[in-house]
């Protein structure tokens, strides 16, 4: 056995030890646009009071507005995170002390955390085996006479198969917010995410689609949602009494704004968004098409109607089929690939799984958020009304443990000839799986 039939990670010669190229998308229109506010003398211009300046700055408004339109919603609003901006919508919803929000428990644990915000209880719908979006029949199993809203979180880049969900949400007078985190552009039946639900929540974060570093959106074309998000935006509790909104509920108001300086470099990153999706999607394409066909490992399921913009790149690895523990696989390919530059301390970017169903976190395992043991998340455990065991969805841990690898070797920047290697390093390790098994 030559070294360079030899797996790397048996002692032999890996496939690529030259970094790859790192993901940036800041250019110098973003610098120029930086200075542009920097000269103006504006870094921010919200005020806490029912005033003009209660809308913030110039290239704020001038981001919510570009950001509408291309969403073809009425109202967006931006916030410093899309964190907040679940915060916000939650809030806008009316959640209240007990009211049950129904989400995901594959998905980043802000999409959960935000009912506890406002003392609503968390509930987890479990995910489509699929696209890893919950469906209108996993949502259905869940729903009680307590449940106010439903969080879907389009997860990877693909949205939830939404018309059943809405449908679900008319029948039982249900608010449905969309996580857009991971998939700005991304549409359904030609409508663009963000638009489906009632509001949808964007993320700006450094490692999304486009970004100004930290940042979100939220859509909605509902003017009451609007006012709303707004206010919980801006200190909702000092506008208030001037702007005569008479109804008080989550009136409690936060510091989401976004800075002028975020604004004006996230519109030129919108500028730039539908060129960075199609990177992607053509290096998925072009990966799929040489990966297709390797035994035991399924590319991602894309819906006939949907249009996936890939914030990463999912694939279901049936280990039954190889003879091969899906941990020992993702060791071997990784042995043979290198770090991505700026990130050169977290390996090759590729990893089993996602991350850990949400409800096995602490916070919900001892059912205790801000009020303690006397939260209504724990008060509703104690009572048999939610749980946050094991077992609670069986797909989501499914694909989480045993069968979900991931990776973002996919990214723009990533050109032809490190796609290649990426082949390459999977192919050698099918290849040569009697290596493994032994």
């Amino acid at each position: 056995m030559t070294s360079s039939s030899t797996l790397a990670l048996l002692g032999g010669k890996p496939v690529r030890t030259r970094l790859f190229p790192a993901y940036s998308v800041i250019g110098e229109e973003e610098k120029a646009a930086a200075a542009r506010v920097l000269d103006s003398g504006i870094l921010s211009r919200f005020l806490g009071a029912w005033h003009p300046d209660f809308f913030g700055g110039p290239e704020v408004q001038a981001f919510e507005q570009q950001w509408a339109a291309l969403s073809q919603v009425k109202h967006a609003i931006s916030v410093n995170s899309c964190t907040s901006g679940l915060y916000a919508a939650i809030g806008a919803a009316g959640v209240q002390i007990g009211d049950e929000v129904i989400v995901s428990p594959y998905t980043m644990a802000a999409s959960a955390t935000a009912a506890p915000v406002f003392n609503g209880v968390p509930v987890f719908a479990d995910i489509d085996p699929d696209t890893y979006c919950i469906s209108a029949e996993t949502i259905r199993a869940r729903i009680t006479e307590r449940t106010r809203a439903i969080v879907v979180v389009h997860i990877f880049g693909q949205c939830a198969d939404m018309d059943p969900i809405m449908e679900l949400a008319r029948e039982h007078r249900l608010v449905v917010i969309e996580d857009c985190a991971q998939a700005p552009f991304a549409t359904y039946k030609g409508r663009p995410a963000g638009s489906l639900g009632h509001m949808g929540v964007f993320s700006l974060n450094y490692h999304k689609h486009i970004h100004t570093g930290e940042g979100g959106m939220v859509t909605t074309n509902d003017d009451r949602f609007a006012e709303r998000l707004q206010l919980i935006r801006n200190h909702a509790e000092a506008v208030v009494e001037k702007k005569g909104v008479s109804d008080l509920s989550n009136m409690i108001g936060f510091n989401f704004r976004l800075g002028e300086i975020e604004a004006a470099i996230g519109r030129e990153q919108l500028n730039k968004g539908p060129g960075l999706i199609e990177q992607r999607k053509e290096n998925v394409r072009y990966l799929e098409n040489r990966l297709s066909g390797l035994p035991g490992l399924r590319m991602p399921v894309v819906g006939a109607a949907q249009d996936h913009v890939y914030y990463i790149h999912v694939m279901d690895y049936d280990a039954q089929v190889t003879g091969v523990t899906r941990e020992k696989l993702v060791q071997a390919i990784k042995a043979e690939l290198p770090a991505t530059e700026l990130r050169e301390g977290e390996g090759p970017l590729l990893n089993m799984g996602y991350v850990r169903p949400l409800y096995m976190l602490p916070l919900f395992r001892q059912a205790a958020a801000t009020m303690g043991h006397a939260s209504p998340m724990a008060r509703a455990v104690a009572a048999g009304q939610v749980s946050y065991q094991d077992g609670l969805c069986p797909n989501a841990e499914r694909a989480h443990y045993t069968r979900v690898i991931t990776h973002e070797l996919m990214r723009p920047g990533m050109q032809q000839q490190d796609l290649d290697d990426v082949v390459a390093a999977f192919h050698k390790v099918w290849e040569n799986l009697d290596q493994l098994r032994a």
